[in-house]
């Protein structure tokens, strides 16, 4: 077996600086593993290996927040294609044939076989000891990224070959299937019994850009949340059939176990929410750690080396001739990962995430800001424009770390935990969701007033913690995660649809469905209001970090970015620029655009042709006639195990969910 080794190197204090320039790979088949095991730095050297893995970009360093991050009410993705494709999985649509599909299961499983290796030659070595603390540090670290691995492989493709051997060391290459309660239940235990000889990040040299104790704890509690929630099932007896949603038996001892475990992490007292929201992004746009604030664990990118983060987010960059210019020296940003046009408008206005993350411009090669409201709008979370210095020649590979556990999470876990097992909110539960709603309002009339109106059952307080995690992880891969955990999934996917085919039907006329959509938002006439003229200046930044960070870059100064105005009310120096949003949404025939009718085609489409609107019933595209409470079938999210890998398993594997190849 041969290894290969990521060297971290020169990370200066905690709180100062990140992985910027550690990035060093040597192949080193001169080794043994009797070599490798039986020296500390070497075992080190091997597990900055197992972590290498996370970095791929065909699994966290671009694909798990662009290709496998399905459209919702927070991230989307437009599509025009009117036929089924082999790749559009945003949509949820594809099959088993996918370039895409298949490279994410490999980095997957190649995340997960390294993983495997490193522990189980750290568990033969001649210094494997339960009492040597760096020897159990660096082999909690290793369970912990195998279970991410491991987790996100279940969560994406339902049941899935698993074993904790690695593949040289069985007879039988071919990994059996095996069901995901079995998987979590075997990951949850694993961690359990290495969590006590793990350290806090507070006591790790690299602090949360290794995997902690808290992190332990944390990745617990999200697993037992997903094994305990619904999730798609398929028919055995009938492979056709898309399948059902259904939740275990056990569901509350692993509500419990989630919130025994978030409990842990919140007790620990080595996390808060001190920083304002956007510093925790901006900080980490500028290889900033903070070991002791949000972050629990951010996986490591290097700089000009992995990691796309920043550059598919964020507003967008152009280049000329290969280069940008003039003002702007941050180089390319292809700034695709973006939001829902929807997303800014369910905001309470008093909320400061609204501003920070909705981006409504991009920049020209010279720097020059230009407006961009359209389908989606940018994700400015993170951004490589956010840095406080910039390579012009540079496009992805951005270094910037990716938070794959926050403080907030773990806080909206356990109010959400709380909630299911006592049949509605704990003092505990509200105290953590306030925690999350204090960092985001300075009126205090948004935070207690709020929580007590939404506490009067166990069903509205479910809605007010699932509202902030939809307000707090644009952009990390969440939301679509708490809708099937919460079998909530098929109504928002149909409710997305509708809004944009009202919108776009709303340029030939009326829409039969706007009244139904406004109040299923619960904002009637909101949709009347929206601006389809924007009135805008540009101008020199106005030096406020905390809404644009790159404080070197001109912006552009919205006069009505959220509602429509009449001409008069404008002053002289903004202005007028006619946006794709909402109305320019149809053609001039009074057709409605192709994006509005296919970008959820997987699930449900507006013909263009015939103007019927067609859900996906276990297969079948049905007519459909949308209603209030109409009763839907499931979305199928769940990816099919590639074509390849059915193959080489000589029939061991087997799609189900409906994938006919």
């Amino acid at each position: 077996m041969k290894l290969k080794y990521l060297f971290f190197v020169a990370l200066t204090s905690l709180g100062l600086s990140a992985c910027s320039d550690f990035l060093d790979v040597d192949s080193v088949s001169k080794y043994g593993n009797e070599d490798v095991f039986s020296e500390k730095t070497e075992i080190n050297r091997a597990l900055n290996g197992v972590y290498a893995k996370l970095m791929s970009g065909d699994f966290y360093g671009d694909a798990y927040f662009t290709k496998f991050i399905f459209n919702s009410d927070v991230e989307f993705t437009t599509n025009t294609s009117d036929v089924a494709t082999d790749n559009s999985f945003r949509r949820f649509d594809g099959n088993s044939t996918a370039s895409d599909v298949e490279k994410f299961w490999n980095a997957g499983y190649a995340g997960a076989e390294y993983a495997n290796n490193f522990i189980y030659y750290l568990e033969r070595s001649p210094l494997y000891n339960t009492a040597d603390e760096e020897i159990m540090q660096m082999m909690g670290e290793a369970k912990v990224i195998r279970a991410m691995f491991f987790h996100d492989l279940a969560t994406y493709f339902g049941d899935i070959p698993f074993r904790f051997e690695p593949s040289a060391e069985v007879e039988n290459f071919v990994m059996p299937v095996v069901s995901r309660d079995e998987v979590y239940k075997a990951l949850i235990d694993d961690l359990k019994g290495i969590a006590p000889y793990m350290k806090l990040a507070a006591n790790l040299s690299n602090g949360v850009e290794r995997a902690s104790k808290e992190f332990c704890w944390s990745l617990i509690a999200r697993m037992a949340m997903h094994a305990g929630g619904y999730s798609l099932r398929p028919d055995t007896n009938n492979p056709a059939s898309i399948g059902t949603m259904q939740r275990p038996t056990n569901y509350k001892d692993l509500y419990k176990t989630a919130l025994d475990y978030c409990d842990s992490v919140m007790t620990s007292a080595t996390h808060t929410l001190t920083l304002p929201y956007y510093r925790v992004f901006v900080n980490e746009c500028n290889y900033v750690v903070n070991s002791n604030d949000d972050p629990i664990f951010e996986i490591p990118f290097a700089k000009e080396s992995s990691g796309n983060v920043g550059y598919v987010h964020g507003p967008k960059s152009e280049l000329y001739e290969g280069s940008t210019s003039g003002d702007n020296i941050w180089g390319e940003a292809k700034s695709g990962a973006a939001l829902s046009a929807f997303y800014r408008f369910m905001f309470d206005p008093e909320d400061a995430r609204r501003d920070y993350l909705n981006g409504l411009w991009g920049y020209l090669y010279t720097g020059e800001p230009t407006i961009s409201i359209s389908y989606t709008v940018y994700n400015n979370k993170w951004s490589k424009l956010w840095a406080t210095s910039g390579n012009p020649e540079s496009a992805g590979n951005t270094g910037i770390n990716y938070p794959y556990m926050r403080y907030t999470d773990v806080l909206l876990m356990y109010a959400e935990a709380a909630n299911e097992l006592n049949d509605g909110p704990t003092e505990g539960a509200k105290a953590a969701l306030r925690q999350v709603r204090q960092r985001a309002f300075t009126n205090p009339e948004k935070i207690d007033p709020y929580i007590e109106n939404m506490s009067g059952s166990k069903e509205d307080f479910l809605k007010a913690v699932l509202d902030e995690r939809k307000f707090e992880f644009a952009g990390e891969n969440m939301r679509w995660k708490d809708l099937v955990r919460n079998n909530l999934l098929a109504e928002n996917t149909y409710y997305n649809f509708l809004r944009y085919l009202v919108c776009g039907e709303n340029a030939g006329g009326t829409s039969a469905y706007q009244e139904m959509v406004e109040e299923y938002d619960e904002m009637p006439g909101y949709l009347d209001k929206l601006p389809s003229i924007v009135y805008y200046k540009i101008g020199a930044n106005p030096q406020t970090p905390s809404e644009f960070p790159n404080t070197s870059l001109r912006i552009i100064d919205i006069y009505n970015p959220y509602d429509d105005v009449l001409v008069g009310n404008v002053p002289d120096e903004y202005r007028a620029s006619t946006v794709q949003y909402p109305y320019g949404w149809a053609s001039d025939s009074g057709i409605v655009n192709a994006q509005c009718l296919y970008s959820f085609y997987g699930y449900i489409y507006c013909s263009s042709k015939d103007g019927l609107i067609y859900l996906n019933n276990n297969g079948n595209y049905v007519a459909h006639a949308p209603s209030v409470g109409a009763v839907l079938p499931p979305v199928r999210y769940i990816l099919p195990y590639p074509n390849a890998a059915i193959q080489r398993s000589a029939g061991a594997y087997k799609n189900y969910y409906g994938y006919t190849k």
